[in-house]
């Protein structure tokens, strides 16, 4: 029986053992509600949440205190970008990029519709964010910017560093979305200097539903309104009974994650480049995004998006699925409205380009062989769709 191929780490990876076994205590025995803190079960559990909150920060170079969990980087997004705009007053302006996530486009077109002032600017060819872009669209009113660290198509690494310092030197709030970006590469919020940063347990081998918000300790505090009420947990900002077991595996995730990234970035990094060589072979295959070598800015280590020409991108994904292989496209094949990505589309390529477009994620339990059997396969399927169009 062929064996599946999982190449869709950007998606979702998943759960590490080590991180389940972790967990496993804390939906049974060990089963007390952190808040609960009059007896036994809730000085437990609030230990507990105490030490993976550490554990996190550590990942990411922030104190405990900054973190704020959530249900993952989609809601801290809703949180980072609602919070501060609604916070800010009448008609505040806020910029995010063209080649964002669904879950800083979407927060931001809604607020649109309630008054609030939007820039989108755009990327380079290769997805890349120009600061020089995002100054220009600067106004006195811009209270935020938004600018994701690691790009979940192509794999881009922004400047956010850059950004950030710049925008602080004009009072200006920065927010990032480095939920692709923590776990595999280094993350440091005091280098990248942002005052607000989501993540996600579930795309570092940690379990689906939990994730946090960075809030930088500063003064004057980074004003912010909170999206939930209901008992003020998480120092006000998001209420809500914690789910621990949830929360003690991204800590251990993160922990692991920390441990062992050295390592992964340069295996990850070889079998992506022994993947795009093995698509040599075919024809008209188009590499999408940063050099692989790193010459423009550099891409995440597990990322390969590529566009086949003359190929219709549905067919594609279906005889891949039909093929046990597990891999993304640019197009929204699910939605009930299809469209090409915008990721791609916002880099200059055509719809049909775009559609007819793989996005690859190298994982913790991607192997040789698998690179070796999932390139034959790719070969294969376009080889074949090409003689039938």
């Amino acid at each position: 029986m062929t064996e599946r191929i999982y190449l869709d780490h950007h998606a979702t990876t998943p759960v590490d053992p080590r991180v389940l076994e972790a967990m496993w205590p804390w939906f049974s025995e060990r089963f007390g509600n952190a808040s609960s803190i009059s007896h036994a079960y809730g000085h437990e559990a609030a230990e507990a949440v105490d030490e993976a909150r550490r554990e996190v920060a550590g990942l990411i170079g922030a104190a405990p205190e900054e973190l704020v969990f959530t249900s993952g980087a989609t809601e801290a997004n809703n949180l980072a970008i609602k919070g501060v705009l609604q916070a800010a007053g009448d008609r505040p302006h806020v910029i995010v990029a063209a080649a964002e996530h669904r879950a800083v486009l979407d927060p931001v077109r809604r607020l649109r519709r309630q008054g609030v002032a939007a820039t989108t600017v755009p990327v380079t060819q290769t997805g890349r964010v120009d600061p020089d872009a995002v100054l220009e669209a600067i106004r006195p009113e811009t209270r935020l910017v938004s600018v994701m660290l690691a790009n979940n198509e192509v794999g881009t690494i922004n400047p956010v560093a850059e950004i950030a310092r710049a925008c602080r030197e004009r009072g200006i709030i920065t927010h990032t979305d480095a939920a692709q970006a923590v776990g595999k590469i280094p993350v440091d919020v005091r280098e990248l200097d942002v005052d607000l940063m989501s993540l996600s347990a579930h795309k570092l081998y940690g379990p689906k539903g939990i994730g946090a918000l960075f809030v930088r300790r500063c003064e004057p505090r980074v004003p912010l309104l909170p999206q939930i009420d209901g008992g003020g947990h998480e120092r006000g900002l998001r209420s809500g009974t914690l789910p621990v077991p949830l929360v003690v595996g991204f800590g251990v995730a993160c922990r692991l994650a920390e441990q062992e990234r050295a390592g992964e970035t340069g295996r990850l990094a070889r079998l992506r480049d022994d993947l795009w060589q093995r698509l040599q072979p075919i024809d008209d295959v188009t590499l999408n995004g940063p050099a692989l070598d790193g010459t423009d800015g550099g891409r995440l280590p597990g990322n390969l998006n590529v566009s086949f020409a003359g190929v219709n991108g549905d067919a594609l994904m279906m005889r891949l699925a039909a093929s046990l292989l597990a891999v993304s496209s640019g197009s929204a094949c699910t939605s009930a409205n299809p469209e090409p990505s915008h990721v791609l589309r916002a880099m200059g390529l055509s719809d049909r380009a775009a559609r007819a477009s793989l996005r690859f994620g190298l994982g913790r339990s991607t192997t040789d062989g698998e690179i070796e059997r999932a390139a034959a396969i790719v070969c294969d399927v376009v080889g074949e769709l090409r003689r039938l169009d």
